[in-house]
């Protein structure tokens, strides 16, 4: 392991997930357990043999854990409880970003599941009162919804449940909405966002 013999908090949490790829790895196994395939799918650009390696040292350092998946038969990794203290960094990290997204993708890999754990982080903190609602969010791909309570926000995918509200648009604009850089009254007057069902629920949820 590289240390950078600092006795720092900082400096020895880098050692652990400061290393390429490390915190994407997190991403992914905060969304949820993944197989090793999964994770080669949602991790565009990485190879295999590094990807291995960075399993086998977050593994060895106590980060993530092999485990039988629900079908009992096939091995998925996923975050030990000291692992999954990391989404509140990473939480923090996502806000963090919010200049550096509003350039939009410019040619960069996006995955759906992506928004699930970027939407609630950026809503969490913006929206002070939240209304009990749920809204689609529709992009072309994976149709997800928001789903809004007292306790927080959630992103998956459609289940059959009522919409309040779908909205449609591209990632970007919806990311944007959700870290208040773009208005629903601009996104609607450029043309970039569409919304079905109620907007005012829109609104509530997104404090736009």
């Amino acid at each position: 392991m590289r240390s950078y013999g600092q006795y720092c908090g900082l400096a020895r949490s880098l050692e652990v997930v400061g290393d390429r790829w490390n915190l994407l790895i997190v991403r992914q196994l905060l969304i949820g357990p993944a197989r090793y395939r999964d994770l080669i799918d949602g991790l565009p650009g990485v190879a295999t043999n590094l990807l291995a390696d960075r399993l086998r040292d977050l593994e060895s350092l106590g980060v993530i854990e092999r485990k039988l998946g629900s079908e009992g038969n096939v091995v998925e990794y996923a975050l030990t409880p000291w692992g999954a203290e990391l989404r509140q960094p990473i939480e923090s990290l996502i806000r963090w970003s919010t200049p550096l997204m509003v350039r939009g993708p410019e040619g960069d890999a996006f995955r759906p599941e992506w928004l699930g754990l970027a939407v609630p982080a950026l809503l969490d903190t913006r929206v002070k009162v939240r209304p009990s609602a749920t809204v689609g969010l529709d992009f072309g791909d994976l149709p997800l919804q928001l789903r809004a309570t007292d306790s927080g926000f959630e992103v998956g995918p459609q289940d059959g449940s009522e919409l309040d509200a779908t909205v449609r648009g591209e990632p970007a604009y919806i990311l944007g909405l959700a870290a208040g850089a773009l208005t629903l009254s601009d996104a609607r007057a450029f043309g970039v966002i569409e919304i079905d069902g109620d907007e005012s629920i829109v609104r509530a949820v997104f404090a736009a």
